[in-house]
């Protein structure tokens, strides 16, 4: 019987450096995510594009400067992300930022905006990228962090419990 118990706790251990290994590579991906959105909205609102002079549906700002704003943030989480230590705190992050990009989405989507997102800003005419193409980008992009982040809160919560009943 204490085998059992000693290979159990074996496992259990094995399982969660593969679980934290993931967790750090999500976050470093989520990380790199926000980086290179946070600066390519930030470069896009210096832009001269027609749409940066429109008003946001939802927050009733000129998309230049909500562009700039969200790009700030994202540029803070990404820092977060790469370099904090505190992972469950950055996987909050990104679910909480993301869910918020969800909800943006629902909401423009409910008002009946028919435009694509600007999620990348200008970026995806300097490519050329059709701005139907970037928009379902983003939105896998937006699923995976989502999910991601949702995987790294349940792990949390089951090593939570697993250590409460270890005692």
């Amino acid at each position: 019987m204490p085998n059992a118990t000693l290979k159990s706790q074996a496992d259990h251990e094995v399982s969660g450096r593969a679980t934290s290994t993931f967790v750090d590579k999500f976050l470093f991906s989520a990380g790199l995510i926000f980086a290179i959105t946070g600066i390519a909205k930030i470069f896009s609102s210096f832009g001269s594009a027609k749409v940066l002079l429109e008003l946001d549906p939802i927050v009733g700002v000129q998309f230049r400067y909500l562009m700039f704003a969200v790009g700030v943030v994202e540029i803070g989480a990404s820092v977060f992300c790469i370099t904090s230590h505190r992972t469950r705190t950055a996987a909050l992050l990104v679910a909480w930022l993301s869910s918020l990009f969800l909800v943006y989405r629902l909401g423009v989507w409910w008002l009946g905006w028919q435009a694509p997102c600007h999620c990348l800003g200008t970026l995806t005419d300097s490519i050329h990228l059709a701005p139907a193409t970037a928009d379902n980008l983003m939105k896998i992009v937006l699923a995976y962090l989502l999910v991601g982040s949702v995987v790294c809160l349940v792990y949390y919560c089951r090593s939570a419990r697993a250590s409460k009943m270890q005692f």
